[in-house]
Formats: C-alpha cells, structure tokens, sequence
C-alpha cells in the first residue's frame, strides 16, 4: 500500500516514467536517489564559485523530489587537511575550533541561499578509523603498498580512465598539492591514502605508524560509510574532476569490484571574474555574503542557475539585477491564473528533467504563467 498522500511518480505523455537525463546519461532510479557532494575545507570564507556547486547539488535533489523520488544527499565536511592546519596555524587557533566556526559561517550562507541542509555532513576527523580500514582493504587487495609509514595507492589507469594526458594529469596533480617527484611512490600518479604526520600536524596512532588521511581517501571512505559501495551521482566542482573524483571513485572501486562507483558526475562549471578562476589564491572573490547584503537570496541562486551547469561563466555585478528582474517576472507569472491542469506544468518539468534545463524552464514558466510558475519557483526554491 503507498503511503498516505503519496501520489505515485510523475509520469510522461509518452506513458514512462519521468528520468532524468544529466550528462548525456538516463538516470532512472529505484527506489532511492543517493548524491554524494564534495563539501568545504573549512579554512576562509565562502565565494560564489563555492555558493554554484552547492545551489546546483541541492537543484538536483529537489527535481528528483518533485517527481517523487526520494533522495539521499551527503556533503562531507573536510576538517582533515594540511590547507586547514596552516591556515589555523596563522590565526594562532586550534585546528578543530577554527574548522568548526568557518563551517558555521559557510553554514549561514547556505541557509540564506535556501540550500537545504544534506541528511548527511559527515566530517573527516570522525572517519579516520574508516580511511585506515580502507588502506588496509587496499593493502589486502595488491592495490597498494607501504613506504616509510605511507600507504600509497596504485593509480595505475586511474588517468587513462580520465582521457587526459599524462602532461596535463601531472599539472592538474600538482595544482592540488601532489608532489610529482616524490621517489617514495613506485609511479608519480601513485597517491597517499595515509601519510605520516610531523610536529604540529594533525595525527592519529595506526598500523603504519601516528599520522592522517589522504584527502582523495578522506573522501571515498566517507561516501563508502555513508551511502554504501555506489552513489548515482558524485557532485563538486568542474576542478574535482581529476584528481579528486577519479581517485575517490578508483579506491571504492578497488575495494568493493562495483563499478562504477558514480553513475555520473556533476561537475559544475567553473566561476570567474576578471579573466580568472574565481579562487582566493588569485584574490579575485566575490563573497557571498556581500552580495547578500544588497540582493535578495532569490536573485543571487537564480544568477547560479539561469545557465547550463557544466558551462564556465564570467561574473559581471550588473547580471544579478538581471536576474533579480527575472525573478520578479517569474512573481508576477505566478500570478496569473492557471491552475495544475495547465499543460506548461509538465512542460517545466520535462526541461527540469532535461540535463537541469533551467533556463528553458523559466521560459516556459513565464509564457504559461500560474501553476507553471509557481511550481518553477517552488522547485528552485526562490520563494
């Protein structure tokens, strides 16, 4: 029997089941939807670049809910990194304080921006006995090896998986801390899945000796905890790509034989501003937290969505008064009458379905105006 108020998965005019399609892939579900999303390094302060991963996971989600499907969401915190430690170090902080009041204010943002709180945060430093349990499986496995108190992962295929070059792969490695000329690994695309710590740095006893996670094995042990051997989609941004993804997905793999780990990846395209990366290393930042100082909540997740996801985009001031004008059209749509009998109702949510078609969404939305509108606005959440 179903439950109580439930009305049965939205279905097409061609009589199926309403999927979605999201790069170029058919992700029908049963039963449950599982998303992993690579959360924060809790060490500095949120930027849109942040903000459009975030507002995009949890896009995905409530479109999967309007057809019924139920969701499970995941965003891990990263608390374990050398990145956080350094950056507490200057503040002359703890590490687990100055971790935790970083993640409040990112947390406030979120909330402002309607970006639902995931039904699960799990946070490194709880699953550094899970990171170990995973070595020693990968260790059992012939996958990897020790090294002077390192347990290293065989990254061998982990690249031509990705159809990168080993030239580019080496320089995206070392653009997030890989050491290429590292002579401890037997392969340069060989990566810690635990490393010995030094004085100061965070540690922790194990076979191999005190030391910490791998940030990629930081990862594929919390989504193994949490969601279990597969995810349908691994969400983060388009940088996540490789190294991250690749090799999270590589040791789950390897230690579980399913394949693939992630059904598709979401890898939202990249946030720039003046000709660069949006990133605080080129101090190029737009804060989420000025912008919502002067726009409403609406106007700045609806800049975030009105564009395909996986596309780079510029960011210019003068787009969020045109995406608060677009906003208010959509207002003065849902106005209109019309009531859930109006055929741009399953219109909007056939683009919704289409790769996340927002824009084309909106537009529809705008043209049938009532229910239509409404149920747009509902689903993005800009009401």
């Amino acid at each position: 029997m179903a439950p109580r108020g439930f009305s049965g998965p939205v279905v097409l005019r061609s009589g199926s089941p309403a999927a979605l399609r999201l790069s170029g892939a058919d992700l029908r579900v049963v039963a449950t939807a599982r998303v992993y999303t690579c959360g924060i390094t809790p060490y500095d302060v949120t930027h849109l670049g942040h903000a459009a991963t975030f507002v995009w996971a949890d896009l995905l989600a409530s479109v999967w809910r309007l057809c019924d499907v139920e969701t499970v969401t995941c965003r891990n915190v990263t608390d374990v990194d050398d990145v956080l430690t350094r950056a507490a170090r200057l503040r002359g902080g703890d590490v687990a304080q100055f971790a935790l009041e970083q993640e409040y204010a990112f947390d406030r943002g979120m909330s402002a921006l309607r970006v639902r709180r995931p039904a699960y945060e799990p946070r490194a430093r709880h699953f550094v006995g899970a990171v170990q349990q995973l070595a020693a499986a990968l260790l059992a496995a012939g996958r990897a090896y020790v090294r002077e108190g390192f347990v290293y992962f065989r990254g061998t295929g982990v690249v031509d998986r990705c159809g990168l070059s080993r030239e580019a792969a080496l320089t995206l490695s070392a653009e997030f801390g890989d050491d290429p000329h590292d002579e401890r690994r037997d392969d340069p695309f060989d990566v810690a899945v635990w490393r010995p710590s030094g004085n100061g740095e965070p540690a922790w006893p194990s076979p191999w000796g005190p030391g910490r996670p791998g940030w990629h094995a930081e990862c594929a042990a919390m989504a193994l905890s949490v969601l279990g051997p597969s995810v349908d989609v691994l969400a983060g941004g388009v940088d996540l790509a490789f190294p991250h993804h690749a090799y999270q997905a590589a040791m789950v793999e390897a230690v579980t034989s399913v394949t693939p780990f992630a059904r598709v990846g979401l890898h939202v395209g990249e946030v720039r501003q003046d000709g660069a990366k949006m990133a605080k290393s080129t101090g190029n930042l737009t804060l989420v937290t000025d912008l919502l100082r002067e726009h409403s909540p609406a106007a700045v997740r609806l800049l975030l969505l009105d564009r395909p996801w996986h596309t780079a985009w510029d960011y210019d001031p003068g787009d969020l008064d045109r995406a608060a004008g677009r906003v208010e059209m959509l207002y003065a749509a849902a106005g209109r009458s019309g009531g859930a009998e109006n055929p741009a109702t399953g219109a909007v949510t056939t683009a919704l379905l289409d790769d996340l078609d927002v824009s084309r969404a909106i537009e529809v939305a705008l043209d049938g105006g009532g229910a239509a509108a409404r149920l747009l606005l509902r689903t993005l959440a800009l009401t």
